[in-house]
């Protein structure tokens, strides 16, 4: 296959990702998965901060491919493109107060409770959401879980800041999130 061939191969993919093709997000998922492991593990992270990182730039992928923001320019476009975007993701993690204080408090061979917590609450994350159309099954949920998950998985805010902004204690936003993505679970396993 010549160069056009394999570009012509990336527009089918992104057509396919703007179709929500289970297959193809599966495949492009699960292909790239590793590399992006890799690149996290040597640099200071954890298999629960590699899935977490990558989740969220295999979401931002998607929803920029929806929103026609990308264009493939070769044959690996849309791969080095997830890999680039889990690659400055863990940059700005590292570079946060968040992790500097992750890295304080806890010691490098242990996994903090909230690792525990982001993996546990994440395993169906991509497999459902973003098999469907996510924002529909996300705006089906409570305003109030909407607020909480936004500042929590796209403002980035910590647990500590979401209880203010609610009025709550740390441990109750906590449970509130659980209880949030617990809700968008069901949502995602049954659709309208």
């Amino acid at each position: 296959m010549g160069e056009r061939q394999h570009i012509e191969k990336q527009f089918q993919i992104i057509e396919a990702i703007k179709n929500n093709n289970e297959f193809v997000l599966k495949k492009l998922y699960q292909d790239n998965f590793r590399k992006v492991e890799m690149h996290i593990l040597k640099n200071n992270g954890t298999i629960p901060h590699a899935k977490d990182i990558y989740q969220e730039a295999f979401i931002a992928v998607w929803k920029n491919v929806k929103d026609d923001k990308f264009i493939p320019q070769s044959e690996t476009a849309i791969q080095g493109y997830l890999y680039q975007i889990a690659k400055n993701k863990w940059t700005d993690f590292l570079r946060s107060s968040q992790y500097k204080k992750t890295i304080s408090l806890h010691p490098l061979n242990t996994v903090s409770s909230e690792e525990i917590e982001s993996e546990t609450e994440n395993l169906n994350w991509t497999s459902g959401v973003l098999m469907q159309d996510a924002m529909s099954v996300f705006n089906d949920m409570g305003d109030s879980c909407k607020q909480l998950l936004m500042q929590f998985y796209y403002q980035k805010k910590s647990m500590r800041e979401i209880a203010q902004t609610l009025g709550i204690d740390e441990a109750s936003a906590r449970n509130k999130k659980y209880r949030c993505m617990q809700k968008l679970r069901r949502l995602v396993k049954t659709p309208n």
